[in-house]
Protein backbone atom coordinates (compact mmCIF):
# COMPACT_ATOMS: atom_id res chain seq x y z
CA UNK A 1 0.00 0.00 0.00
CA UNK A 2 1.55 3.22 -1.32
CA UNK A 3 1.96 6.34 1.36
CA UNK A 4 -0.21 9.20 0.16
CA UNK A 5 1.54 12.28 -1.28
CA UNK A 6 2.52 14.92 1.54
CA UNK A 7 0.39 18.37 0.76
CA UNK A 8 1.67 20.86 -1.66
CA UNK A 9 2.40 23.70 0.86
CA UNK A 10 4.38 26.08 -1.71
CA UNK A 11 3.81 29.39 -2.45
CA UNK A 12 0.72 29.72 -4.58
CA UNK A 13 0.48 25.66 -4.59
CA UNK A 14 -2.79 22.94 -4.12
CA UNK A 15 -3.11 23.94 -0.75
CA UNK A 16 -2.64 27.82 -1.14
CA UNK A 17 -5.65 27.95 -4.07
CA UNK A 18 -7.89 25.48 -1.90
CA UNK A 19 -6.93 28.56 0.85
CA UNK A 20 -7.63 31.28 -1.78
CA UNK A 21 -11.39 29.82 -2.61
CA UNK A 22 -12.96 30.94 0.86
CA UNK A 23 -10.95 34.48 0.43
CA UNK A 24 -13.50 36.91 -0.85
CA UNK A 25 -13.01 40.73 -1.34
CA UNK A 26 -15.44 43.40 -0.77
CA UNK A 27 -15.32 47.14 -1.28
CA UNK A 28 -14.10 48.05 1.91
CA UNK A 29 -12.51 51.23 3.60
CA UNK A 30 -12.21 52.99 0.04
CA UNK A 31 -10.55 49.95 -1.60
CA UNK A 32 -12.32 48.53 -4.37
CA UNK A 33 -11.16 44.68 -3.32
CA UNK A 34 -10.18 44.35 0.22
CA UNK A 35 -9.25 40.51 0.98
CA UNK A 36 -11.34 38.90 4.29
CA UNK A 37 -9.36 36.12 6.00
CA UNK A 38 -12.25 36.14 7.93
CA UNK A 39 -13.32 33.95 4.99
CA UNK A 40 -11.05 30.70 5.87
CA UNK A 41 -12.10 31.40 9.63
CA UNK A 42 -15.59 29.83 9.14
CA UNK A 43 -14.20 26.47 7.82
CA UNK A 44 -11.87 24.78 10.46
CA UNK A 45 -10.21 22.31 7.86
CA UNK A 46 -9.06 25.22 5.94
CA UNK A 47 -8.27 27.12 9.07
CA UNK A 48 -6.04 24.19 9.81
CA UNK A 49 -4.64 24.00 6.49
CA UNK A 50 -3.38 28.15 6.88
CA UNK A 51 -1.74 26.80 10.24
CA UNK A 52 -0.44 23.47 9.00
CA UNK A 53 1.49 25.52 6.03
CA UNK A 54 3.04 28.09 8.17
CA UNK A 55 4.48 24.81 10.55
CA UNK A 56 5.51 22.90 7.75
CA UNK A 57 7.80 26.31 6.45
CA UNK A 58 9.14 27.27 9.81
CA UNK A 59 9.48 24.16 11.55
CA UNK A 60 12.82 23.87 10.08
CA UNK A 61 14.41 27.49 10.64
CA UNK A 62 15.14 27.58 13.90
CA UNK A 63 12.72 30.38 15.14
CA UNK A 64 13.10 31.32 19.20
CA UNK A 65 9.73 33.14 18.71
CA UNK A 66 6.80 34.89 17.02
CA UNK A 67 5.34 38.12 17.06
CA UNK A 68 2.13 39.46 15.27
CA UNK A 69 0.61 42.11 14.29
CA UNK A 70 -2.23 44.14 15.63
CA UNK A 71 -4.45 42.53 14.67
CA UNK A 72 -4.94 39.33 12.44
CA UNK A 73 -1.83 38.74 13.14
CA UNK A 74 -3.21 38.15 16.50
CA UNK A 75 -5.69 35.32 15.50
CA UNK A 76 -2.67 33.69 13.06
CA UNK A 77 0.17 33.95 15.49
CA UNK A 78 -1.15 32.11 18.44
CA UNK A 79 -1.61 28.81 17.15
CA UNK A 80 1.18 28.72 14.85
CA UNK A 81 3.58 29.74 17.82
CA UNK A 82 1.68 26.48 20.17
CA UNK A 83 2.50 24.55 16.88
CA UNK A 84 5.94 25.15 16.38
CA UNK A 85 5.94 24.91 20.86
CA UNK A 86 7.18 28.77 20.46
CA UNK A 87 6.63 31.48 22.57
CA UNK A 88 4.23 34.66 20.85
CA UNK A 89 4.42 38.03 21.50
CA UNK A 90 1.89 40.73 20.11
CA UNK A 91 2.70 43.73 18.19
CA UNK A 92 -0.01 46.70 19.22
CA UNK A 93 -0.99 49.64 18.47
CA UNK A 94 0.47 52.31 21.22
CA UNK A 95 -1.48 52.34 24.04
CA UNK A 96 -3.05 49.76 24.45
CA UNK A 97 -0.26 47.46 26.43
CA UNK A 98 1.34 48.21 29.38
CA UNK A 99 5.17 47.95 29.95
CA UNK A 100 5.75 48.11 26.41
CA UNK A 101 8.45 50.09 24.29
CA UNK A 102 6.93 52.26 21.23
CA UNK A 103 8.74 52.50 17.96
CA UNK A 104 8.19 55.43 15.57
CA UNK A 105 5.32 56.58 13.83
CA UNK A 106 4.43 54.92 10.17
CA UNK A 107 2.76 54.80 7.54
CA UNK A 108 -0.27 52.57 7.44
CA UNK A 109 -1.08 50.45 4.23
CA UNK A 110 -2.66 52.28 1.90
CA UNK A 111 -2.62 55.21 4.32
CA UNK A 112 -3.07 58.60 2.52
CA UNK A 113 -0.80 60.46 5.47
CA UNK A 114 2.16 60.18 7.38
CA UNK A 115 2.55 59.03 10.90
CA UNK A 116 -0.93 57.67 11.25
CA UNK A 117 0.28 54.42 13.71
CA UNK A 118 3.05 53.48 15.88
CA UNK A 119 3.78 49.89 17.34
CA UNK A 120 4.91 48.71 20.55
CA UNK A 121 5.88 45.61 21.81
CA UNK A 122 6.47 44.88 25.70
CA UNK A 123 9.77 45.71 27.01
CA UNK A 124 10.64 42.06 27.93
CA UNK A 125 9.17 40.30 24.32
CA UNK A 126 12.83 40.42 22.47
CA UNK A 127 16.37 39.33 23.77
CA UNK A 128 20.01 39.92 21.74
CA UNK A 129 20.54 38.03 19.14
CA UNK A 130 17.13 35.73 19.48
CA UNK A 131 15.56 35.17 15.98
CA UNK A 132 11.95 36.12 15.18
CA UNK A 133 9.18 35.39 13.06
CA UNK A 134 7.08 38.03 12.16
CA UNK A 135 3.55 36.98 10.91
CA UNK A 136 0.36 39.01 9.28
CA UNK A 137 -2.26 38.44 7.13
CA UNK A 138 -1.74 40.41 4.09
CA UNK A 139 1.46 42.72 3.12
CA UNK A 140 0.86 45.80 1.26
CA UNK A 141 2.93 48.97 1.39
CA UNK A 142 5.19 46.72 4.32
CA UNK A 143 5.30 49.74 6.39
CA UNK A 144 3.40 47.90 8.94
CA UNK A 145 6.13 45.25 8.70
CA UNK A 146 9.04 47.65 8.93
CA UNK A 147 7.86 49.16 11.67
CA UNK A 148 7.98 46.26 13.47
CA UNK A 149 11.15 45.18 11.96
CA UNK A 150 12.62 48.60 13.52
CA UNK A 151 11.40 47.44 16.97
CA UNK A 152 12.77 44.09 17.11
CA UNK A 153 16.25 45.16 16.00
CA UNK A 154 15.98 47.54 18.21
CA UNK A 155 16.25 44.73 21.53
CA UNK A 156 19.13 42.93 18.94
CA UNK A 157 16.53 40.96 17.75
CA UNK A 158 16.59 39.24 13.93
CA UNK A 159 13.70 38.94 12.01
CA UNK A 160 14.18 35.74 10.26
CA UNK A 161 11.31 36.10 7.73
CA UNK A 162 8.18 37.96 7.36
CA UNK A 163 5.19 35.63 7.06
CA UNK A 164 2.11 36.30 5.31
CA UNK A 165 -0.78 34.91 3.28
CA UNK A 166 -1.26 37.65 0.55
CA UNK A 167 1.03 39.62 -0.83
CA UNK A 168 0.35 42.46 -3.06
CA UNK A 169 2.86 42.66 -5.17
CA UNK A 170 1.81 45.68 -7.35
CA UNK A 171 2.58 47.34 -4.01
CA UNK A 172 6.50 46.40 -4.10
CA UNK A 173 6.79 46.30 -0.24
CA UNK A 174 10.12 44.88 -1.37
CA UNK A 175 11.44 48.06 -2.70
CA UNK A 176 10.77 49.82 0.61
CA UNK A 177 12.81 47.24 2.87
CA UNK A 178 15.82 47.66 0.54
CA UNK A 179 15.20 51.03 0.73
CA UNK A 180 14.53 51.16 4.50
CA UNK A 181 18.17 49.07 5.00
CA UNK A 182 16.25 46.26 5.32
CA UNK A 183 17.03 44.48 2.43
CA UNK A 184 18.25 41.38 3.77
CA UNK A 185 14.81 39.82 5.57
CA UNK A 186 12.61 38.14 3.10
CA UNK A 187 8.97 38.39 2.60
CA UNK A 188 7.06 35.31 2.30
CA UNK A 189 3.45 35.00 1.07
CA UNK A 190 1.15 31.98 0.26
CA UNK A 191 -0.80 32.94 -2.12
CA UNK A 192 -0.52 35.96 -4.56
CA UNK A 193 -3.31 38.32 -5.35
CA UNK A 194 -4.09 36.58 -8.61
CA UNK A 195 -5.54 33.85 -6.78
CA UNK A 196 -7.84 35.69 -5.05
CA UNK A 197 -10.85 36.21 -7.96
CA UNK A 198 -13.94 35.18 -5.10
CA UNK A 199 -15.93 38.26 -4.90
CA UNK A 200 -18.13 38.28 -1.54
CA UNK A 201 -21.53 38.40 -1.56
CA UNK A 202 -23.09 41.54 -1.07
CA UNK A 203 -26.85 42.55 -0.67
CA UNK A 204 -28.49 45.19 -1.90
CA UNK A 205 -27.80 47.21 1.32
CA UNK A 206 -24.39 46.78 1.62
CA UNK A 207 -22.41 49.50 2.54
CA UNK A 208 -18.74 50.38 3.14
CA UNK A 209 -18.79 51.51 7.04
CA UNK A 210 -14.98 51.03 7.06
CA UNK A 211 -12.80 53.72 8.29
CA UNK A 212 -11.20 55.44 5.38
CA UNK A 213 -7.80 55.21 5.08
Amino acid sequence: MSESAAPDYSADGEVAKKIASVIPYFPFKGIPRFYDIGGFLKYPDIFQLVIDTFVARYGGMNIDLIGGFDARGFVLGPPIALALKKPFFMLRKQGKMPNAVSGRQYQKEYASKEGDDVLCIPRDAVKAGQRVLLVDDLVATGGTLIAGIELIKLFGGVVVECGCIVELTALNCRKKFADGGHGEIPIWALISESLLTVQGEMGPDYVDDGCAH
